[in-house]
């Protein structure tokens, strides 16, 4: 399946007239492009569905919560969406969004719990080389860049050296890949090849990641 140009191009006006007028004579313009979006994602989670396993899936909603925003425009111009993983012995979830000039996908532990974050330090505290293998695995590189994308703090999370070696690790807030997409790279025929491609080299990440908050610092599972 490919994602259709006239829907990235009604993204793109969007993005230009993002005002209520413009989009409510449109609308059933939007209705169309939303079931072509949800029938692209449904394609991804089939995808998924072959190498892993898929809990839930949400496709986010076009209409923005603009209360507490000092942007007032009403609409998202984009198509989001996120895969979560089943069970408690599988963590990390997928993430797409299809917006022109701004398309990504990303996977991984956006702003983790108190003590999830705090496990994982514990673990990069104790060796990170196991993180750090995967970090620079040729796959994950090349999907990825090689890194972590997210927010850091400015020095050592209360309770850990600031000159341990894997500070740069143990500062981040959070542990997401991220893959950016050319609008180019959307319209192309194998893009959903490519999206699948890019979750399964998350795949040793969240292999890593599912073992170590499932354990304790003994490697004792903590699952009843």
């Amino acid at each position: 399946m490919q994602f259709k140009k006239s829907a990235l191009q009604f993204l793109s006006d969007l993005k230009e007239n993002n005002n209520r007028e413009w989009f409510s004579e449109r609308k059933d313009a939007f209705k169309e492009k939303q079931i072509h979006a949800k029938n692209f994602y449904a394609a991804i989670r089939k995808n998924l569905e072959k190498h892993d396993e898929i809990d839930t899936f949400k496709l986010y909603r076009i209409y923005r919560d603009v209360r507490f925003s000092k942007d007032k425009t009403p609409y998202q111009p984009h198509f989001a969406g996120a895969f979560s993983r089943t069970g408690k012995q599988l963590r990390g979830g997928y993430y797409l969004r299809i917006r022109p000039g701004e398309s990504f996908l990303a996977g991984g532990f956006w702003q983790p719990n108190k003590d999830d974050l705090f496990r994982i330090r514990k673990e990069i505290e104790l060796d990170a080389t196991e993180l750090r293998a995967i970090l620079k695995d040729p796959v994950y590189v090349k999907n990825f860049r090689g890194v972590f994308e997210g927010e850091e703090l400015k020095s050592a999370p209360r309770g850990f050296d600031k000159e341990h070696p894997s500070i740069d690790l143990l500062r981040k807030k959070g542990f997401v890949a991220v893959r950016k997409f050319t609008d180019k790279e959307v319209l192309a025929p194998d893009f959903l090849a490519t999206i699948d491609a890019s979750f399964l080299a998350l795949r040793p990440f969240f292999d890593y990641m599912s073992d170590v908050l499932t354990t304790n610092l003994n490697g004792e599972s903590l699952l009843d």
